[in-house]
């Protein structure tokens, strides 16, 4: 069985919490890397020094990266998949998800670049009524590409092996 790679670009972020939770859902998806361009996101994260961890150790092993330019860091041959509102581009329900990706997603407060969209082998876009925040586009891309190449886990498996260890709720059916 072929092992898929999935990258993540994050245009010019401004927000630590926004990357902290992109990075949480990183971990929790499956996701090889990480990177970001622009200097919004280091100088918030050096300002505000006691910014709450969100990424949370899920993410601890996926690298985050700062870049130039996130189109020098895709593997060769892997396709670019945008996540914008961009006219023509293919509402989220209907894309099919290639085997390995690099998303790239654009700014809390911008776009992303022409150039960009130009450089995609895919634009697609979540649709919703206004936009919604990176983190959130994020967890939705990835859950909609885990969605759509569900496996299959038998029983309590995947619950036991990854809720929080204070939970130990079950749900007793009574019908």
């Amino acid at each position: 069985m072929k092992q898929s790679t999935i990258c993540i670009g994050l245009v010019n972020p401004k927000s630590p919490e926004n990357v902290g939770s992109a990075m949480r859902a990183s971990g929790n998806y499956g996701v090889d890397s990480v990177f970001y361009t622009g200097s919004r996101y280091p100088r918030a994260v050096a300002l505000n020094p006691d910014t709450p961890k969100m990424s949370r150790s899920v993410s601890q092993g996926v690298p985050l990266t700062g870049v130039d330019c996130l189109l020098d860091h895709v593997p060769e041959g892997m396709p670019v998949v945008c996540v914008e509102f961009a006219l023509n581009a293919t509402p989220l329900p209907e894309y099919e998800h290639p085997d390995s990706a690099f998303y790239i997603f654009g700014p809390e407060d911008g776009t992303i670049s022409q150039d960009l969209i130009d450089r995609a082998d895919a634009v697609v876009y979540v649709p919703t009524k206004g936009c919604m925040n990176l983190s959130a586009s994020v967890n939705v891309l990835l859950y909609d590409r885990m969605f759509k190449s569900f496996q299959g886990v038998e029983g309590n498996e995947l619950i036991i092996e990854n809720r929080d260890r204070n939970n130990n709720i079950k749900f007793r059916h009574s019908g």
